[in-house]
């Protein structure tokens, strides 16, 4: 059963301060349009580009979950995501004066609150759902994180805390989405940390705006500072970090996930494994959205022929935000009879013009480009990364960054499996095709 995309019927907004940076932020949140996703707009930094709350974000960074996009970022965005996420809220503009989400109350309720006063709207457009066909396992620093297949519907989670070498007694949580109750059985949880860690994280330049309000202290006897909203509080926030991370995703996931230990460097990891599976399931045709467009289609919009037409099919395309296609390259293309006949490899400058194309027609898709061609004006910041050859199969991922009148900037990416065989930065302009 699909399910259909989510904004807000209103905007809100909420104060803090940032938990590690101790900057102070203001946060807007406001309804976006289908297809767009959220993305936060760093109002302090009026130059700076939107950062998208996607895995192609991610940023390293301790004890939390930093996006990045280019020189721009935005820190501790977890709380906020895992409200989006129980929610079912998909697209937003997230406007922040400040490098860090406020930490509020140390927990996502806040978040929850502002989401449930304004209220939802159904946008009528197909979410993408992943269902799960087979395991996806992470291991990593004494954590364990797997996602199997389920018989359930929606996804359902479990998390095993452990600190028992630091007091605190193993705890076991379960939640099953979606779920009507978590706003009172999980979104008040706090983050926490323990009184022997807190010398080494300030020293770290980390927790400057922690305080008792935000923040649970454990001592070595698994005692706390702050009362308990609930005798597994620990273990409750940990599901809210799991949930914000999987946000990052950009699918609805049907199966399961059991989490024993796992913190954000984990969780990151297996967004990563379960990507690179709706990858392979799109490539192969098993998860295709109502927007894919075949090779007709694909014609009607561009102006390309044999044997210059380099995309042979659209797997997705997200509003004018973002489109995936496929090039299969075989032995007889023509480029392949000039080009190292004994050797065959499909010209870089061509693995271009398949992106280049394929940013044609996401750009065409807008009904005030009818009736235009999109012109390739600069390339920057390219790479050509590996071979291609005959027999592969080319996945083209493009994503518009900015489109202001009749210009367009897109960020491109070809891969073969799961390697990077060329990206670049295209800018386009729009003229009339008379």
């Amino acid at each position: 059963m699909s399910t259909n995309q989510h904004t807000l019927k209103n905007p809100f907004e909420l104060t803090g301060v940032g938990i590690h940076t101790g900057v102070p932020a203001r946060v807007v949140v406001k309804p976006a349009k289908a297809d767009t996703g959220v993305n936060f707009v760093r109002s302090d930094l009026p130059d700076s580009d939107p950062v998208p709350a996607d895995h192609r974000a991610l940023d390293v960074s301790a004890r939390r979950t930093t996006l990045r996009h280019g020189a721009t970022e935005v820190h501790t965005v977890e709380h906020l995501l895992a409200a989006l996420m129980a929610n079912g809220v998909h697209n937003l503009e997230v406007e922040i004066d400040g490098p860090e989400v406020p930490a509020l109350d140390g927990s996502a309720k806040p978040w929850f609150d502002g989401i449930r006063s304004v209220g939802m709207v159904d946008q009528k457009v197909e979410r993408k759902t992943f269902t799960l066909e087979r395991p996806v396992v992470v291991e990593l620093d004494g954590a364990t994180l797997a996602a199997f297949p389920s018989a359930q519907s929606g996804l359902s989670l479990s998390y095993t805390l452990d600190y028992s070498d630091l007091g605190l007694a193993p705890q076991f949580v379960e939640l099953q989405l979606p779920d009507d109750d978590i706003i009172d059985t999980f979104a008040p949880a706090r983050t926490f940390v323990f009184a022997s860690e807190v010398d080494a994280l300030r020293g770290a330049g980390l927790g400057k705006g922690a305080d008792p309000d935000n923040t649970i202290i454990l001592d070595g006897n698994g005692t706390q500072e702050a009362k308990l909203r609930f005798p597994d509080e620990p273990a409750r926030h940990k599901m809210l970090d799991l949930l914000g991370d999987l946000f990052l995703l950009g699918a609805d996931i049907r199966g399961r996930v059991v989490a024993t230990k796992s913190g954000h460097r984990a969780h990151h990891e297996l967004v990563r494994k379960l990507v690179a599976e709706i990858e392979e399931y799109e490539t192969r045709g098993r998860v295709v959205r109502d927007t894919a467009m075949d090779i007709r289609e694909i014609t009607s919009l561009l102006p390309h022929r044999y044997p210059f037409l380099l995309v042979d099919r659209v797997l997705e395309l997200e509003g004018y935000r973002r489109a995936v296609g496929i090039k299969n390259v075989t032995v007889n293309e023509p480029f392949f009879q000039g080009h190292f006949p004994d050797q065959p490899i499909m010209p870089g400058v061509l693995i271009l013009e398949a992106l280049a194309q394929l940013a044609g027609t996401l750009l065409l898709r807008r009904m005030e480009y009818t009736g235009k061609l999109p012109i390739l004006w600069a390339i920057d910041k390219v790479k050509l990364r590996r071979s291609v050859v005959p027999g592969d199969q080319l996945r083209l991922e493009v994503e518009a960054t900015k489109i202001k009148d009749t210009m367009g900037r897109v960020e491109c990416m070809a891969k073969v499996n799961e390697h990077v065989a060329a990206e670049a930065l295209m800018t386009f302009t729009l003229v009339d095709a008379g």
